[in-house]
């Protein structure tokens, strides 16, 4: 008779208990979001120093070893320097065997290969690679919060080696803690934050150091930054060692992100070169519909039309397109704001009539907005 195969006890157990490996911002951040969950929360850092600081900031506790740490856990998030998290993980899947292992590094394909080559095979499927894209350009435990993981997207990246049930268990917990897990694939993670991610950062980085190098011969050009340039090179003050790493590990879709946006700012330059007015106001209108398209696109229903207008982040903002819209005898069917993460601005998505779209659009524009409508 063929033995049935013994039931994990910790299937559909709930994730109450949780190690931070690696206290630095984004550590420290889930620790604070995860105790504000309900969990226990334990951390540490090969830094004693920073795992102290950690501790005052949240309400993880440190401890003396990553053993100690990982005893008796659920689940264990790893968040190191990328040329550490192999041998984390691998330590932590041997140091909690009813545990779930994750990572948070920012690079998955390069990453998922070297556990592989430290881990033990029976180990593998306990551990879920992950990243959650939250943080900042700044860095270390004091700049922390929780805020840091509210709404934002966790990518979950399975492989074939990974148990379905430890999976579902990271993803409970992530929506629990408030973020939003997200599947893909660990080539087109790498692929896809090479866009939003990595080359943002290397435009930001080219751009501060463009204007650098050419303020040694005219002291004034960075009095005259106004606060586009300020936006634009924000990402500069970031950790340079922490970069350099990532985007070497992601050296191939870097690479290619970087050829592609080569080509986009030869294409405005030719265009901006030859006169073609109408080229580039078009290819400035494009990129203008596709920022504003970054806002949380809301549920629409039959009937209705729901417009998005960009307005100021300051009291009033929202009480000036009510009256606009009640002035031009548009009724409002629904209204949702939607705070932009730069900060200083916001969006509004407003719900009318499918029937009054068009003079809602109208209504908006006379009075100096510029609304978009989603459908």
């Amino acid at each position: 008779m063929t033995s049935m195969p013994t039931p994990d006890p910790s299937a559909g157990r709930p994730v109450d208990r949780v190690a931070i490996v690696g206290t630095g911002l984004i550590g420290t951040s889930i620790a604070m979001a995860a105790a504000r969950a309900g969990c226990i929360v334990r951390g540490w850092d090969i830094d004693p120093g920073v795992a102290a600081r950690a501790a005052a900031r949240s309400a993880l506790t440190a401890s003396a070893t990553a053993e100690e740490a990982v005893t008796d856990v659920d689940l264990v998030i790893v968040c190191t320097p990328i040329s550490a998290v192999a041998r984390s993980v691998a330590n932590a899947l041997q140091a909690a065997p009813g545990a779930v292992v994750a990572d948070a590094a920012s690079i998955k394909e390069h990453v998922v290969a070297q556990v592989r080559a430290v881990v033990d095979p029976l180990d593998l499927p306990r551990y879920v690679p992950s990243h959650p894209l939250g943080g900042s350009e700044r860095s270390g435990p004091e700049h922390a919060s929780a805020s840091v993981v509210d709404g934002i997207v966790w990518a979950v990246t399975p492989t074939d080696a990974l148990e379905p049930e430890a999976v579902e268990r990271l993803e409970r917990w992530i929506r629990r803690i408030g973020a939003q897990p997200v599947r893909l694939s660990p080539e087109r993670h790498d692929r896809l934050v090479a866009f939003a991610s990595h080359l943002p950062q290397v435009a930001s980085t080219s751009l501060m150091g463009l204007a650098a190098t050419e303020e040694a011969g005219e002291p004034e050009i960075l009095l005259l930054a106004a606060g586009g340039f300020r936006d634009l090179t924000r990402l500069a003050a970031s950790n340079p060692a922490l970069w350099s790493e990532i985007l070497l590990a992601n050296r191939g879709q870097v690479a290619s992100a970087i050829d592609l946006y080569v080509s986009r700012l030869i294409a405005i330059r030719d265009e901006v070169l030859e006169g073609r007015g109408a080229d580039v106001e078009r290819t400035f209108d494009e990129a203008k519909r596709a920022r504003l398209g970054l806002a949380t696109k809301p549920t629409i229903r039959a009937g209705v039309a729901v417009l998005q207008v960009e307005i100021p982040d300051e009291p009033g903002a929202l009480a000036r397109i009510t009256a606009v819209l009640a002035d031009g005898r548009v009724n409002i069917e629904d209204l949702q704001i939607v705070h932009s993460p730069e900060g200083g601005r916001g969006t509004v998505h407003v719900t009318v009539a499918a029937t009054a779209a068009e003079g809602a659009g109208d209504v908006l524009g006379a009075s100096g907005y510029d609304p978009i409508r989603l459908a």
